[in-house]
């Protein structure tokens, strides 16, 4: 209560995160329409409120909280809301996307929920992934951009509300390193070695792609194995002595990536730099 009073009384407002996909999660009885916006589902709770989705009934739930307090009229923030695209069997583009359109034709809407109607402050979460965010809480903590890691959008958005067919700008002028990526080798031997070399190259990069349910869930050992390797070699940069794991891996010029299971192309860092000193040069003049 202490804190509540003094977000009153300095004009502050409360800022709570809610994140329907984390409902879902962690509950595999949880009503899956009910973490989106189409209506599928709904709950009516005790006062025979009708909730047509759970992002309203939390957010609800905090305004009784500050009731019971004696802070009714408390301005509230959504400081996070969003959903992954990766890292979980729902966690995925078609789901974000059905998500993301919902919530921002509500928000454009005004409608507000049903303790407090109106425009809400939302804020998204988040721009782009994290490859070295903590999985504690799942492999999906590192999958909640709107961007791909090269500036891409990665599905249809209308930040208004008003059109889901619309696309996000996509970053500009974006260079890669050559198309080529770390594979197993077809005729590798050395066979007792590949998990221990798998689990390194998944150590020092971002595998979360591999978990059940995620895009690249359903390779086999040597797809699995090609995916890690290609990960860290990327991470590195390419460098020739990031693709051996023991005589296990080879570089291809083939394009490795596999029905949904995208195998990345690192960025060309020391481009994107010169592009940035050479903007601020003509910015300059």
């Amino acid at each position: 209560k202490s804190i509540v009073q003094l977000l009153s009384s300095s004009g502050a407002p409360f800022t709570v995160n809610i994140y329907p996909f984390i409902s879902l999660y962690q509950d595999a009885n949880f009503p899956t329409g009910y973490a989106f916006f189409d209506g599928t589902d709904t709950v009516t709770d005790s006062n025979g409120i009708v909730y047509k989705n759970v992002f309203d009934a939390n957010f609800d739930t905090l305004i009784a909280a500050l009731k019971d307090v004696g802070f009714p009229n408390l301005p509230i923030i959504v400081g996070e809301v969003g959903w992954p695209t990766d890292g979980d069997k729902n966690a995925n583009m078609v789901n974000a996307k059905r998500f993301y359109d919902g919530l921002l034709k509500k928000l454009a809407s005004n409608e507000g929920t049903p303790q407090r109607p109106g425009y809400l402050e939302v804020y998204l979460f988040g721009l782009i992934d994290e490859d070295a965010k903590s999985i504690s809480p799942g492999n999906f903590e590192r999958h909640w951009g709107i961007f791909a890691y090269d500036g891409r959008p990665k599905f249809q958005m209308d930040l208004a509300g008003q059109d889901p067919t619309k696309s996000l700008v996509p970053a500009k002028n974006v260079k890669y390193l050559p198309k080529q990526w770390c594979v197993i080798r077809p005729d590798a031997t050395n066979l007792t070695a590949l998990g221990e070399n798998v689990g390194y190259a998944c150590t020092f990069s971002d595998c979360t792609a591999l978990g059940y349910g995620s895009s690249c869930g359903d390779m086999d050992t040597q797809g699995n194995a090609s995916f890690a390797f290609n990960m860290y070699y990327q991470v590195q940069y390419q460098k020739e002595t990031a693709c051996d794991f023991q005589g296990l891996a080879m570089v291809t010029t083939q394009n490795a990536s596999r029905n949904n299971c995208n195998f990345t192309i690192q960025i060309d860092v020391s481009q994107a730099w010169t592009t940035m000193q050479s903007q601020s040069m003509a910015t300059a003049t």
